[in-house]
C-alpha cells in the first residue's frame, strides 16, 4: 500500500498482512515470509530429518500460499490455515517417501495425563559439541516416532502451538490430540534414554 513504510509492516497482525495480500500487496506477503520461513524450516526438518527436504518443503508451502492466498477465510488464524498447508505437503511428500517398508518405534501406554516435556525447544545450538550431539539425539528419537505423535509432538513443543490449534491443523478431536501428545512424550523419553544409553556405551 503507498505510504507504509517495512517498519508499518512489521506492526501489522499475520491476519492483516493476509487480508493485504489478498488485495495484491506483495510487500505484506514478503513480511509473511520474514516472520514465518525459520520456523517453517525447523516444523518440516523436525518431521522429514533432511535439512535439504525441509528448505524445499518450505519453497513449496510458500508457493502454495501465494498461489492459494484468496483461499484464506478472516474468521480463522493465520497461523492454524498456514501451518495446515505445510502439514498436507509435508505429509504427502512423507507418504510417497515412504513407500518402502519402514520401521518405527511405537509404544503404546495407557492414558494416565502425564505430561513430560522436551529438554530442548530450539534443539540447535551451536556453541558446543555436546549440545550438536544432543541436537542430533533428539532428532533421531523424533524420526523414529510413528509419524501420527510425530506431528503433533513437533507442533506442540516444537512450534508451541496451543491444543486448539493444533486440533485444527491436524483435524483431529482436542481430546485425541492430548492423548497423542501424551503418548508421544513417553514414547520420546523412553527412547532417548535408551539412545543416551547406546551413545555412553561406545
Amino acid at each position: 500500500m503507498p505510504g507504509k513504510t517495512e517498519t508499518d509492516y512489521k506492526t501489522l497482525t499475520d491476519e492483516e498482512l493476509i487480508l493485504l495480500f489478498q488485495k495484491e500487496d506483495v510487500r505484506a506477503f514478503n513480511e509473511l515470509v520474514n516472520r514465518y520461513k525459520d520456523r517453517l524450516v525447523n516444523f518440516i526438518f523436525r518431521y522429514t530429518g533432511n535439512k535439504e527436504e525441509s528448505e524445499d518443503l518450505a519453497q513449496d508451502t510458500f508457493l502454495r500460499l501465494y498461489k492459494s492466498k484468496h483461499l484464506y477465510v478472516e474468521i480463522a488464524k493465520f497461523s492454524t490455515w498456514f501451518y495446515t498447508i505445510a502439514l498436507n505437503l509435508t505429509r504427502t511428500y512423507m507418504n510417497k517417501k515412504n513407500k518402502m517398508k519402514t520401521t518405527s518405534i511405537s509404544n503404546y501406554y495407557d492414558d494416565d495425563e502425564k505430561d513430560y516435556e522436551l529438554t530442548s525447544g530450539y534443539i540447535l545450538p551451536d556453541d558446543s559439541a555436546n549440545a550438536a550431539t544432543e541436537g542430533e539425539i533428539i532428532q533421531k528419537a523424533i524420526s523414529s516416532l510413528n509419524a501420527k505423535f510425530r506431528e503433533v509432538i513437533i507442533l506442540r513443543d516444537i512450534q508451541d502451538l496451543d491444543y486448539e490449534e493444533i486440533s485444527k491443523i491436524t483435524s483431529l478431536p482436542l481430546g485425541t490430540v492430548k492423548s497423542r501428545i501424551n503418548r508421544g512424550r513417553e514414547c520420546l523419553k523412553e527412547m532417548l534414554e535408551s539412545l543416551h544409553k547406546s551413545k555412553t556405551k561406545k
